[in-house]
């Protein structure tokens, strides 16, 4: 699809040039007008209804709230969410809720008073077990990574219970049996993700240990504290299991500590691929989130609410990928 960008750089011009130039304003030279017109013909280029449509409403904002932007989860969506934005002529305004529901209603309502076009929303854990009640806004909503209950709302999801069945029972096929593991506190992705863990374990005739589970802040200091406690135990786990980015890396740091040799003699595996991931040594085994797939799907889903508030809700779940490395004893030659 051409975008205004397209037309800009076509033209040797400014984005704005080219918005001028179609919502027929003064002040632009003939002979720029002349070819903008002329490159707008010759690339097809159709102005975006949805961004017109936002242009009579006074409001080419739309509204992103995470729950941690220093998660590189949230990182990746909000690159994703800002390049479609930007494809369509709208700004983001972006905030970060530190899963607080007291700021993240502070800032709804900022974006309500700011009049926004609508609202990608990763809500806190509060107001996801009670959306309805606690989320109040006159405009439209897409909800991505939790799922939110008693509403009929656009959401982009992934399937956490298939990503971590499969990411632990690739550690059960690689011998371990005595999985320490690690959950997003009181999150509907940390639960999913638990009831994934269960399953596998279950499936493979193994019952969950709770001293080896644990609920905590998706923090970089509870990964390296809990691992610290897991490998202090009489009856130590032979791999780790953790459920996101920020937790893995507080893990990964504990483990090097320890100076266990990964895979010998403890494994190690992870949800959300980073930088760091694929370069340590050894190589970390995770399931890869598509989380420029997330931001963009969600951006697409409001901008087609905006243009159509009537249209049937949609519930997108997309798939986590596993990538096999080292740090779980198989290399993935031998797949």
């Amino acid at each position: 699809m051409t975008s205004i960008k397209d037309v800009a750089e076509a033209a040797g011009v400014s984005t704005a040039t080219v918005s001028r130039v179609l919502s027929g304003k003064p002040h632009v030279r003939p002979e720029i007008r002349e070819q903008v017109l002329a490159v707008v013909e010759e690339l097809n280029y159709r102005p975006n209804r949805v961004a017109r449509s936002l242009r009579v409403q006074q409001s080419n904002i739309i509204g992103l709230i995470v729950s941690d932007i220093q998660n590189p989860f949230f990182t990746a969506v909000s690159r994703a969410v800002e390049d479609i934005a930007y494809q369509h002529e709208l700004n983001v305004f972006l905030c970060n809720s530190d899963e607080d529901p007291d700021k993240e209603a502070l800032y709804l309502k900022a974006m309500g008073d700011e009049n926004v076009a609508g609202v990608i929303l990763s809500p806190t854990r509060q107001s996801a077990d009670a959306f309805a009640e606690t989320v109040k806004l006159d405009v439209p909503i897409v909800i991505i990574d939790r799922r939110v209950r008693d509403v009929d709302i656009d959401s982009v999801l992934i399937d956490n219970v298939a990503a971590a069945y499969r990411l632990v029972e690739h550690l059960l096929k690689d011998g371990h049996r005595r999985i320490g593991a690690m959950f997003g506190l009181g999150s509907t992705t940390g639960r999913e993700r638990r009831e994934g863990f269960t399953k596998a374990l279950k499936d493979n005739g193994l019952n969950p240990d709770p001293a080896l589970i644990h609920y905590v802040e998706a923090r970089e200091i509870e990964g390296y504290k809990t691992t610290k406690h897991l490998l202090g135990l009489a009856e130590p786990p032979d791999a780790i299991f953790t459920s996101n980015a920020l937790l893995s890396a507080g893990s990964f740091r504990a483990l090097r500590e320890s100076k266990l040799a990964m895979p010998d003699e403890i494994a190690f595996a992870s949800f959300d691929e980073t930088t760091w991931t694929p370069l340590v040594e050894p190589p970390v085994t995770v399931i890869k989130q598509p989380t420029y797939e997330i931001g963009q799907t969600a951006a697409e889903l409001l901008l087609k609410r905006i243009e159509e508030p009537s249209r049937p809700t949609r519930e997108v779940i997309l798939k986590g990928k596993l990538i096999v490395r080292q740090s779980c004893g198989c290399h993935p030659s031998k797949l």
